[in-house]
């Protein structure tokens, strides 16, 4: 990086962009074979909004994202940028008029173009030289003005993913789309990596969209989240609404592990191997109980529960046992701190902790 180019990067402060609401209405999406992959999605981000959209794979979280970039059409249904419709049945604006930014899964970086000329490679409404200082700003902002010579190939995973977030900033976009940004990543980096993109968008305050399979990932990132299965918004709220609060077995399951037991409910109780729990259930209905790995208190001496340890393995901060139950059909696992049990326990007690139990009526859909 020339001297020139240091001193208009240190002059320049990092501009901000103005926040947009980014609304899906009622998004159908099929492909030729006629096998729907979005369902009737009504959705919005709100402005300054980091929402995540969670879910397996193939449950429509990239078309949707690719929906609202405008690469893909959708079926039916429009896609609202504060309240004027940028794709429906009248409208469908190509991608580079929605001020939409995308940075894809693999950075998609031009390996023959220096750092610099990637970041502003989309600047084309731009004087070369207004381009120019844009792309520093954008770099600075991800603190890497100081690569803008170099090319793609001499930047770790990490660098290389904060030049396609400097690159999708650039323009100022009202909404950022980031599609499994994080996917590509050793598991060393994810943690700090993703902080930094965390404050990269909280201090250019746009509106980001970030698709991701990982519930950890979203939690950490996510104002709000949106929870998909095959093509259908299952629940959307904060980390801690779904956590703790899950519309049914299948969100339950994707947030934590679970041991499930089907029982029925009889007095406003249900009986599982592994102990009595409370449930609002009416009597006679059949229901599953889901009980948290982490929701299993063990003890050599006392508990409610007899248990034999089928196995143990040791993760560092915890183990996780695999336990012999009676009246159990499959071991019960529990996850739990390590030395809460000596090195030779094998007969245990189990207790559970009525926080991490949750009873859904059979109807409701499988982890």
């Amino acid at each position: 990086m020339t001297t020139n180019q240091t001193q208009t990067a240190a002059r320049v402060t990092a501009g901000v962009t103005f926040a947009a609401r980014l609304a899906f209405e009622d998004i159908r999406h099929s492909f030729g074979n006629g096998s729907e992959t979005l369902r009737e999605v009504s959705l919005a981000a709100e402005p300054g909004e980091v929402l995540c959209l969670l879910g397996p794979s193939g449950s429509g979280k990239t078309t949707l994202l690719r929906i609202a970039a405008g690469i893909e059409a959708q079926t039916s249904g429009r896609v609202l940028l504060n309240g004027k419709e940028i794709a429906g049945p009248q409208v469908f604006l190509p991608p580079e008029q929605r001020s939409i930014g995308l940075v894809f899964q693999d950075f998609a970086l031009f390996p023959h173009l220096t750092i610099l000329d990637n970041v502003r490679f989309g600047l084309t409404a731009l004087s070369r030289e207004e381009a120019r200082r844009e792309a520093l700003i954008a770099l600075a902002r991800v603190g890497l003005e100081h690569y803008a010579d170099n090319y793609p190939h001499a930047l770790s995973g990490g660098e290389q993913q904060r030049v396609a977030l400097a690159r999708a900033l650039a323009p100022r976009p009202a909404v950022l789309l980031m599609d499994e940004p994080f996917s590509g990543l050793d598991s060393r980096l994810k943690d700090s990596v993703r902080a930094e993109t965390l404050a990269i968008l909280r201090e250019s305050r746009a509106t980001a969209i970030v698709v991701t399979h990982d519930a950890e990932e979203a939690m950490r990132m996510g104002d709000r989240i949106a929870l998909l299965k095959d093509g259908k918004l299952v629940q959307t709220g904060r980390a801690e609404d779904l956590y703790l609060k899950p519309a049914n077995l299948f969100v339950a399951g994707f947030f934590s592990e679970l041991n499930v037991f089907p029982a029925k409910a009889v007095d406003g109780y249900a009986m599982t191997p592994v102990g009595e729990v409370e449930t609002a259930v009416s009597d006679g209905a059949d229901v599953l109980v889901a009980v948290r790995l982490t929701g299993i208190d063990v003890s050599e001496t006392s508990g409610e529960t007899q248990a034999r340890i089928i196995s143990r393995r040791y993760l560092g901060v915890v183990e996780l046992l695999e336990l012999a139950v009676p009246g159990a059909e499959t071991p019960v696992r529990a996850r739990i701190r390590c030395g809460a049990l000596s090195a030779k326990a094998r007969d245990i007690w189990l207790s559970l902790r009525k926080a991490d139990v949750l009873v859904f009526e059979s109807g409701s859909e499988r982890a």
